[in-house]
């Protein structure tokens, strides 16, 4: 698969993540639901491993590469579940679209990667300025809890930290076996933290849509979103990478007003501008960057 076929499905896929978690807990515990994903996850992604014959290297730098990737995983998905059961499915993503900043900083501070430009921090900064506007709208108050926030901005650390090491320790592995390496080491701890937390450790009925959003979450969620958004990470800068998350607040946005009813106004119209304005602003700085002979 091309990268830019690659890029648009990872946007379509964590476009309807959110929601997707939000329902997969519905009659139910998120720590199951979370830990049941990771479990058939794992089962999607070894059998792809096994039918499209990817090699998984076991050597020095791919334990660490998938140790990364397995500690990202858990403790980002943790909390973005946690949050999902206190704060509506699109502000998910919103928050989330902060990881390009602090992707930003902790590559420029570990990977000593090249300064960004005065078009780069603008679009960034009309990014971060978009996102504020949609979470500081007047009477968003009742549905987005300051625990939730607290918990969804400790899932970016998580995730922004885990890309930057699997950037620079897992260079040549293909995607798909940084999934499942890190799948390996991640599901292990889910269920540990289930067996723990769960006064009674059962499978929960569900309701039919719950079963059916943990089941495209498990294989496309999981199985096929990892293994790209691996790729992409793989293929281009983690910053560059990460501008996926400044797409998928709007659309995640969108995607839950019309299907789950969650509030859309007209702070939030005006925010999805300022963020696709600036996300044009910081591809348009990097592409110039690349003509002029820049790092790839």
């Amino acid at each position: 698969m091309s990268v830019p076929a690659a890029y648009l499905s990872v946007i379509l896929i964590w476009t309807t993540t959110p929601l997707a978690i939000a329902w997969s807990s519905e009659g139910g515990d998120f720590l199951f639901a979370v830990t049941a994903r990771m479990a058939i996850g794992l089962l999607v992604v070894w059998g792809l491993v096994g039918l499209l014959r990817v090699h998984v290297p076991r050597h020095r730098e791919a334990l660490a590469t998938y140790l990364a990737a397995g500690l990202g995983i858990f403790f980002a998905m943790s909390l973005v579940y946690w949050s999902a059961q206190r704060i509506p499915s699109g502000w998910i993503a919103v928050v989330f679209g902060l990881s390009p900043i602090v992707t930003g900083v902790m590559a420029r501070l570990w990977l000593r990667s090249e300064t960004m430009r005065v078009g780069q921090w603008l679009g960034m900064g009309m990014g971060v300025v978009g996102l504020a506007v949609m979470m500081l709208r007047p009477g968003a108050d009742s549905d987005l809890t300051t625990m939730g926030v607290i918990a969804m901005l400790g899932s970016v650390l998580a995730h922004s930290a885990s890309s930057i090491w699997v950037k620079r320790w897992g260079r040549e592995i293909p995607g798909m076996a940084v999934t499942a390496g890190g799948l390996v080491l991640a599901l292990p701890l889910f269920l540990l933290l289930w067996w723990q937390t769960s006064a009674v450790v059962q499978v929960p009925d569900l309701t039919f849509r719950a079963w059916a959003s943990l089941g495209y979450l498990a294989v496309i969620g999981t199985g096929v979103g990892f293994a790209l958004y691996y790729y992409v990470l793989r293929e281009l800068d983690p910053v560059r990478a990460a501008l996926i998350t400044l797409i998928t607040p709007a659309t995640a946005l969108w995607l839950g007003h019309w299907a789950n009813q969650e509030p859309l106004d007209l702070y939030v119209l005006a925010g999805s501008g300022l963020i696709i304005g600036g996300l044009a602003a910081f591809q348009f700085t990097a592409r110039k960057v690349r003509v002029e002979g820049g790092a790839p």
